[in-house]
């Protein structure tokens, strides 16, 4: 839910929280005092108003609502709309700039040293627009009061919106200058406030709070009872001056004069103030099963309201009657949020504890969509072969396997009994393997979604990676306590050998694509090379200069990549044991300090490094993430930062930001280090030192911003992190990027389609291609009749065939010609196969991007052909038993009535397999 402000409001209200609160100067030192209740920034800018030009709304802005400290600072990035007319009549233009806030929960610190209006606040081009729901305050004559605002509603036409608060009241206030309503207060609860609604075309409204209660109180004015309040002081004086022009212009022109307002109100305007009384109080707790409410939502259209409790049970009740249709309970964790879709039929609820996504239509009681992803951190990912899949693992001791098109997780495996270190594919796609800190090693099956195998050492130990050869028989994992690898059969789950060498916990393993080659990276400053097919010894020792943290090949195995505790990134030939090069990425990671720190951030950067690496799939990029909230990507040949991904502007995460917020310190040290969340769930009060029950669990903390694992598609065209905010891809296919291709001045759009006129399709499809524009290649090649595409494949340069050849990739996503594009696609890989083998390195990720989009529709085919095959013979089946009565017939009767089925279905193209391969033809 959003709130539209207009600069007067904020101007009153802002004036108004002020003068009510007796917060007589500004909240933060700013030198001498001067007009404008005492800020000199304040007073510049109204005096910039006065003037008719609106310098800045963004710093005004972070100076009294960001919490941000870097965000004091004058905002010179956003422009100088003109204010033009009067204040009261027209919404002035605000600039844009982003200002983030932080989040509502628990990491949240339930107070603020500046009143601010909600958090995240985002103004966009033509008007400001709040978020309400986390928190606020009001500070009194010391700043001792304190009112967390905990949710908030709109009225229609945004005339006024209602906020409820943490110190159980709820305030209604007026989105502009309304004479007879500034803000209103209202009572009744004995609890924190959860949500406040509005009722459709009026200002009655509803107030629930965290004990059950619902409050409906009722407004004595309609929304069109509302009356502007009229200018006074500058305002006036402005307005008038505007008038009095206005006039002037009209009187030369002799055109008709329109007056809108009034100087003075007239006498009855000045009586009847919005007045609102408590109609109706209601109680959730009539059968005893008392537990707190933690969401609400209304649907104005039916009158539904649904509320969820921290047991997981919901409530719909029907308004105004508070009659109860139905109350379910969906999870045994608390319900954090509740949403319902505009037509009323969908409500969507959300549980934080297990990280559950759930929606559920009411009326039918059944399921529409069941989510839930990890409830701890995610560890670590891995990409399937041909990049439709993506399989995660977490602290939670869960792997989960999502589809990249749908973003949905379908399958879910909880083997193992402790966090999963590592997750990897085998070369076919059908099989994960695992690592975990439970001593196991398990490979899991995606026809049959079973655990299939699990393998153990000799001795309990605890793994750290895991890795799989390019074959798919040998398993890999490597040991955090032991220090050393074990090396299984995948065939027989026998383990073959134990490698010892190394002398402190391994970090990472990882095979060579092209050979038999296992690289191993420890704690104790080397890389060592195992050769899998010679008694397993170890052909090569890398040694570092500090100790190994993540090691990778490149996809043609000819490099190889380790990222050190010092915050570099060494390249090494595998085949000479000769270091190629070097990355100092301490400077790009650009760490924060965390609340707690007593050192600086630049000084804190020393102990961060990279953690994670991957190569790009043509190998000429690297990536890199650590513990930092940038994902830097890298040229290897270069070795330039290319590149830098900010993956969060989480304010509620630690170690974002780069200075210490200054009005966090007291003379009594950090306020960060006050558990403001702790003892308000379930009533567990903050432990005494020494008290061994309760003493973790009932804290919170702020988790630190951190990339975990990072992974390249095989495709080449998106990369995927694990970070603390969860699972992000970052793809090329979301952008329209003008890319052209060897272009020069005699190539247009013109010149392609006066080609094709002329059919001549290959100088066409050429001068498309250098284009690089997606609408005019498809108009280019949908033009080439079916029996010339054999003529015109023939006749393109090898250069232009991964053109083509990448481009219809992309297109059998989109598509509807799937006949056509296999048509291009077949003749192009066989006049052109033995060519294009030679350059499979190059051509891997573009070949494997044909193969996921082709995959996805056979797939998708073969299920349909299969089920309209089983539906007919059920239709051919029930014709025949159709008025005859059925008797006692031997066992071999059946195998006859099938092959007779059979035999029926030969006339769809052929029984069993052929009918299938028939129908997919």
């Amino acid at each position: 839910m959003e709130i539209q402000l207009s600069v007067p409001w904020a101007i009153e209200s802002l004036y108004l929280t002020l003068k009510t609160t007796n917060l007589t100067r500004c909240p933060w030192p700013l030198g001498t005092t001067s007009s404008a209740w005492g800020c000199p920034r304040m007073a510049a800018w109204l005096s910039s108003s006065m003037k008719g030009a609106m310098r800045c709304w963004s710093a005004w802005s972070a100076g009294l609502c960001c919490t941000t400290s870097t965000s004091r600072a004058l905002c010179t990035a956003c422009p100088s709309p003109p204010m033009a007319g009067s204040l009261l009549s027209r919404r002035v233009t605000l600039p844009r700039c982003i200002m983030r806030l932080g989040r509502s929960g628990s990491s949240t610190p339930s107070f603020w040293t500046k009143p601010i209006l909600g958090p995240t606040m985002r103004p966009p081009a033509s008007t400001g627009r709040m978020t309400p729901g986390a928190a606020s305050e009001v500070l009194g004559e010391r700043g001792l009061r304190e009112a967390l605002w905990m949710g908030g509603a709109i009225s229609l036409f945004s005339r006024c919106f209602v906020v409820g608060s943490k110190d159980m009241s709820t305030w209604v206030f007026g989105a502009e200058r309304w004479d007879n309503l500034i803000y209103y207060a209202l009572g009744g609860h004995k609890d924190a406030i959860v949500a406040c609604f509005f009722e459709s075309n009026s200002l009655d409204l509803y107030s629930l709070s965290q004990d059950g209660v619902l409050c409906m109180w009722q407004c004595d004015t309609p929304p069109e009872g509302l009356r502007l309040k009229p200018p006074a002081g500058w305002k006036a004086d402005l307005l008038q001056r505007e008038e009095e022009e206005e006039e002037e212009e009209d009187q030369e022109g002799d055109r008709e004069t329109t007056i809108r307002g009034k100087a003075t109100p007239a006498e009855e305007e000045k009586t009847g103030k919005v007045k609102y009384s408590r109609l109706a109080k209601y109680f959730f707790n009539k059968e005893g099963d008392f537990n707190n409410l933690t969401a609400a939502a209304f649907h104005k259209k039916s009158h539904l309201l649904v509320t969820g409790f921290a047991s997981g049970i919901f409530h719909l009740h029907e308004l105004p009657e508070f009659n109860l249709i139905h109350s379910l309970s969906i999870s045994d964790q608390s319900i954090a949020s509740v949403a319902i879709n505009s037509s009323g039929d969908w409500i969507a609820f959300g549980c934080s504890g297990l990280g559950q996504l759930l929606v559920w239509e009411w009326q039918s009681e059944s399921y529409v969509l069941k989510q839930q992803g990890h409830f701890n951190s995610m560890v670590t990912l891995a990409y399937s072969p041909d990049g439709q899949y993506i399989v995660t693992g977490g602290d939670d001791g869960k792997v989960k396997v999502w589809n990249t098109l749908s973003g949905f997780c379908f399958v879910t495996f909880t083997e193992h009994s402790s966090g999963v270190t590592g997750v990897t594919f085998t070369a076919t796609g059908y099989v994960v393997v695992t690592s975990s800190m439970d001593g196991t090693v398990r490979a899991f099956d995606l026809h049959r979604y079973r655990n299939f195998r699990t393998f153990t050492s000799p001795r309990p130990t605890q793994f750290s990676c895991v890795a799989v050869d390019a074959s798919g028989e040998i398993v890999s994992a490597g040991a955090q306590d032991s220090f050393e690898i074990f090396v299984w059969s995948m065939q027989t789950g026998r383990l073959l050998d134990v490698l010892s060498g190394h002398e402190g916990p391994i970090s990472g393993l990882c095979f060579n694509p092209m050979k038999s080659i296992l690289a191993s990276a420890s704690w104790d400053k080397t890389v060592r090379l195992w050769d899998m097919f010679d008694s397993w010894r170890t052909k090569e020792t890398l040694a570092l200069t500090s100790d190994a943290l993540a090691v990778t090949f490149r996809p043609d195995g000819a490099e190889l990549a380790v990222a050190t505790l010092n915050s570099q990134i060494t390249f090494w030939d595998p085949e000479n044991a000769v270091q190629t090069g070097s990355i100092e990425g301490r400077h790009d990671l650009k760490t924060g300090r965390k609340e707690l720190d007593k050192i600086t951030a630049k000084h804190a950067a020393k102990g961060k490094a990279f953690t994670t690496l991957c190569y790009s799939a043509d190998g000429q990029s690297i990536l890199a993430g650590g513990m930092s909230k940038f994902v830097c990507i890298y040229h290897v040949r270069e070795q330039i930062l290319m590149k830098r991904f900010e993956i969060s502007c989480n304010l509620s995460l630690d170690a974002m930001e780069e200075f210490l917020n200054r009005r966090k310190m007291t003379e009594f040290g950090n306020l960060a280090l006050i558990d403001q969340d702790a003892g308000q769930e379930d009533g567990v009060a903050i432990p005494l030192p020494g008290v061994r029950k309760g003493d973790m669990s009932s804290r919170h903390f702020k988790p630190e911003i951190r990339v975990t694992s990072l992974r390249f598609s095989p495709t080449g065209r998106c990369w995927a992190a694990t970070t603390t905010e969860g699972l992000l891809i970052y793809s090329l296919d979301t952008r329209v990027l003008f890319d052209p291709f060897e272009l020069d001045t005699s190539v247009t759009p013109g010149r392609v389609r006066e080609a094709l006129r002329q059919e001549d399709f290959t100088r066409a499809i050429l001068m498309a291609l250098r284009l690089n524009e997606s609408k005019l290649v498809q108009e280019a090649l949908e033009a080439v009749p079916r029996g010339e595409i054999e003529v015109v494949t023939s006749s393109l340069p090898e250069l232009y065939v991964e053109k083509v050849l990448e481009f219809l990739a992309s297109s059998f996503e989109v598509s509807r010609h799937l006949e056509f594009y296999l048509v291009w696609t077949h003749k192009l890989l066989m006049l052109h196969g033995q060519k294009l083998k030679s350059r499979a390195g190059t051509l891997l990720p573009v070949i494997q991007f044909l193969q996921k989009s082709i995959q996805r529709h056979l797939d998708d085919l073969s299920k349909l052909c299969s089920w309209n095959r089983y539906n007919m013979q059920y239709a051919l089946a029930v014709s025949k038993q159709r008025g005859t009565k059925r008797s006692l017939e031997p066992l071999g009767s059946e195998e006859e009535e099938e092959a007779s089925e059979d035999d029926s279905l030969h006339l769809l193209g052929g029984g069993g397999r052929d009918s299938e391969e028939g129908m997919l033809a």
